[in-house]
């Protein structure tokens, strides 16, 4: 990867209710301990529905259906550009458990501003809330 490739990352939003699936990052990855929306690191030949299907059956060991993109930001760190594409996605099986994460919840839309998120979130997190 050259310097100024970002790192392209597929994102999950699912709903339950009114409640919105967050994971929390585990302690030696990068931005340790900031929730996120369930997803991860787009591998080569993949796309971002494979790549995230992929990343919640990994991670939280659920199959989903992975629906339209809702949110397309990319952010720069010091550290690293990372590309985010946020799909709509329907649990099809499983309950979400943390597999590849420190924990995950089902929280309120009206609650996600009381968890620290990454700021390339930040955007996606208001337009939810509204």
């Amino acid at each position: 990867m050259s310097g100024n490739a970002a790192i392209e990352v597929a994102a999950a939003i699912i709903r339950r209710g009114d409640a919105i699936l967050i994971a929390q990052r585990r302690e030696n990855d990068h931005l340790a301990n900031l929730w996120e929306f369930p997803g991860g690191k787009r591998e080569p030949g993949e796309t971002f529905e494979q790549c995230l299907a992929r990343e919640l059956q990994e991670e939280l060991g659920v199959t989903a259906r992975v629906g339209r993109l809702v949110h397309d930001v990319t952010h720069s760190y010091p550290e690293r550009t990372v590309r985010l594409c946020f799909y709509e996605c329907e649990l099809l099986s499983g309950e979400p458990k943390p597999l590849d994460c420190q924990d995950c919840r089902w929280v309120p839309t009206d609650e996600l501003r009381h968890y620290k998120f990454p700021p390339a979130d930040d955007e996606l997190i208001e337009l939810l809330a509204k």
